[in-house]
Formats: structure tokens, C-alpha cells, sequence
């Protein structure tokens, strides 16, 4: 009798240990699984998600690269465009410059042969003075015949 009475005896401490189990453990365990499995399931779906927008920011990265050597290739361009403005701009100044340094070279040589001129009409006025004073063995007045000798340096 002994063992059937210590059979119920464990029976019962059995269900009652499965009732408070049930009642005051299971429902909180439950909670406490569901939550972690919760959680699991919304790292995993941040995992994807994160995943996802590093491609997208890859693809993003990856686009801006191509847009910035575009844009340096522009840039290039447009300095080297700027550069053969700049070198053709200095060969017009430096073609502008050289002319006038030349058209000024050329109205000193006309000043400098008009000079000459002026200079050689006054030694041949003077020659021919010196040589009808002797034609004639006297000598002529520079100043009484001064439109003379003037006329006569215009025609040489």
C-alpha cells in the first residue's frame, strides 16, 4: 500500500507543480520567448534593411564618382580651352604690340631722314653760297637772298 499511496502522493505534487509552473512560469517564459523572438526577427529585418541601403548607397557612391570625374573631365576642358584663349589673346597683344613698336620705329626713321634732309638742304644752301661767291668772286648775303636760298633748298 505503500507504493500506491506514495504514487498518488507524487501525482498529485506533480500536477500541482505543472499547475504552478503553467500558471505563475510558462506565461512569462512565453513572453520572455516571444519577445526575444521578436527581437531576432526585427535584427534580422534591420540586417536586410541595412544591407539593402548600403547597396543603395554603394550604387549612390558609385554615381557620384562618375558625376565627379565628369565633371573634372569639364573641368580640364574648359582650362585647357581657357589656356589657348589666354596663349592666342598674348600672340594678338604681342602681333598689336610689335606693330605699333614697329609703326613707331618707322615714324622715328621718317622724323630722323627729315632731319637728315632738313640738315642737308642747309650744308648744299650753304655750298652753293660758297660756290656762286666764288663763281662770282664776292660774296653773297645770306640774308638779303634768304628766299632764294630757300627756294633753291626746296628743289633739291
Amino acid at each position: 500500500m505503500n507504493i500506491t499511496i506514495t504514487l498518488f502522493a507524487q501525482m498529485i505534487a506533480f500536477i500541482a507543480l505543472v499547475w504552478l509552473v503553467n500558471r505563475y512560469m510558462w506565461a512569462p517564459l512565453s513572453a520572455m520567448m516571444e519577445a526575444r523572438q521578436k527581437r531576432i526577427a526585427d535584427g534580422l529585418a534591420a540586417a536586410e534593411k541595412g544591407q539593402h541601403e548600403q547597396q543603395l548607397a554603394e550604387k549612390r557612391a558609385k554615381e557620384t564618382l562618375v558625376e565627379a570625374k565628369n565633371q573634372s573631365s569639364e573641368i580640364i576642358a574648359q582650362a585647357q580651352k581657357r589656356a589657348s584663349e589666354m596663349v592666342e589673346e598674348a600672340k594678338g597683344n604681342a602681333r598689336v604690340e610689335g606693330e605699333r613698336i614697329l609703326n613707331g620705329a618707322k615714324a622715328e626713321i621718317d622724323r630722323e631722314v627729315n632731319q637728315a634732309r632738313e640738315a642737308l638742304r642747309a650744308q648744299v644752301a650753304d655750298v652753293a653760297m660758297a660756290a656762286a661767291g666764288k663763281v662770282i668772286k664776292r660774296e653773297i648775303n645770306a640774308d638779303a637772298h634768304s628766299d632764294l636760298l630757300n627756294d633753291l633748298a626746296k628743289q633739291i
